[in-house]
């Protein structure tokens, strides 16, 4: 039997399905989510996305504030290189990835905040406007810090 993960899916015109997965693969156009209070499962058509967030838990805490950033995190861990994402919806995310090329269809994050609700994200790479490794994403992180566009 396939593990059950549990994912909120933000679609690009700003909906967000929570619920869980059996059957998410990357590169795979669809794969379907039992949402929360529900019995039935939904068909996810993957170009409809900007990511997959795969979660400690469905609820989350509405209070909690992720740290945006690296946090004087190292250049490089198991979980890959540095990389900062900024959305076209404007979203910023900081994190590690180990598969991260410009000419797949989307690749996996690993969060810099070791206190987030992401176990991982799955970013699809034409949801994104820009997408920076290395000392590139340690600028942009900074910038968006600081508050200023990046």
């Amino acid at each position: 039997m396939m593990p059950t993960n549990r994912v909120v899916a933000h679609y690009m015109d700003g909906r967000v399905v929570k619920g869980t997965t059996q059957d998410f693969f990357p590169n795979r156009p669809i794969f379907r989510i039992l949402p929360v209070g529900t019995g039935k499962e939904t068909e996810v058509q993957c170009r409809q996305l900007k990511a997959v967030f795969f979660v400690k838990d469905l609820t989350g805490d509405e209070n909690r504030k992720d740290i945006k950033g690296f946090v004087d995190g190292p250049g490089e861990t198991s979980k890959g290189k540095k990389l900062a994402v900024r959305f076209k919806d404007g979203e910023f995310l900081c994190g590690y990835s180990l598969s991260y090329s410009p000419e797949r269809v989307g690749f996996f994050l690993f969060p810099s905040d070791p206190g987030s609700n992401n176990l991982r994200i799955y970013v699809m790479t034409y949801g994104a406007v820009e997408v920076r490794s290395g000392a590139a994403a340690e600028q942009m992180a900074q910038k968006a810090l600081d508050g200023r566009a990046a």
